[in-house]
């Protein structure tokens, strides 16, 4: 089976909406880390990681990053807007798409698993076909846990009831990359399309 995630696989990068929405709202990559780095440390959690787990809301961690950007800029900025800012700037990657589909001809069965938001779904689910590529979505704003925690990877295993290594997992960020390795999954770090279709040619034979 491959496994594959969303944003900055299926996807263009993640940067460029990140960047969007910090050019909308008026604040710097720095001071946005800035903010969520003081918001991590007086909490003891990270609001983009609780909102990814599905434990706040979209409005609860803007509100949260708000606050925080405030006493930074010396204003509140306005992130209203930020779901519908970030997905307009991110657009599908028709290369990997059609790699899935290729995959999926020659006969190897194929999953999503995503860090996302949960009430963001709709708009990441209407960008490409979901349910003709995979037979499986695990989605951590539905179920509580994101990567790199094994335990995400563990529940997909379990519900396309396949042992790891039975599966090749395909992600942009390294650190997500190693927890697959370390669960005995064979894994390719993305970094541009050719290079991970001739990998994934290279791992299925294909």
């Amino acid at each position: 089976m491959v496994i594959s995630d969303f944003g900055g696989v299926l996807t263009t990068p993640l940067a460029e909406s990140f960047m969007a929405i910090q050019d909308s709202a008026g604040v710097s990559a720095r001071d946005f880390g800035e903010a969520l780095t003081e918001t991590t440390d007086r909490t003891g959690k990270n609001p983009l990681f609780e909102l990814e787990c599905g434990r706040i809301t979209e409005h609860e961690f803007t509100a949260s990053m708000a606050d925080g950007l405030e006493s930074i800029l010396g204003h509140r900025p306005d992130f209203r807007e930020f779901g519908v800012t970030f997905f307009k700037a991110l657009h599908p990657n028709i290369a990997m798409i059609d790699l899935i589909r290729e995959v999926r001809r020659n006969g190897y069965r194929a999953s999503l698993l995503t860090n996302n938001v949960k009430e963001w779904e709709p708009l990441w689910r209407s960008m490409l076909p979901v349910d003709e590529l995979f037979e499986t979505v695990v989605d951590s704003g539905f179920v509580g846990c994101r990567k790199p925690d094994p335990r995400i990877y563990e529940l997909l295993l379990m519900r396309v009831d396949l042992p790891p290594e039975a599966c090749v997992f395909i992600d942009d960020m390294e650190i997500n990359c190693q927890a697959a390795i370390d669960l005995g999954m064979q894994a390719i770090h993305f970094r541009e399309a050719a290079q991970t279709r001739a990998e994934l040619h290279g791992l299925l034979g294909l």
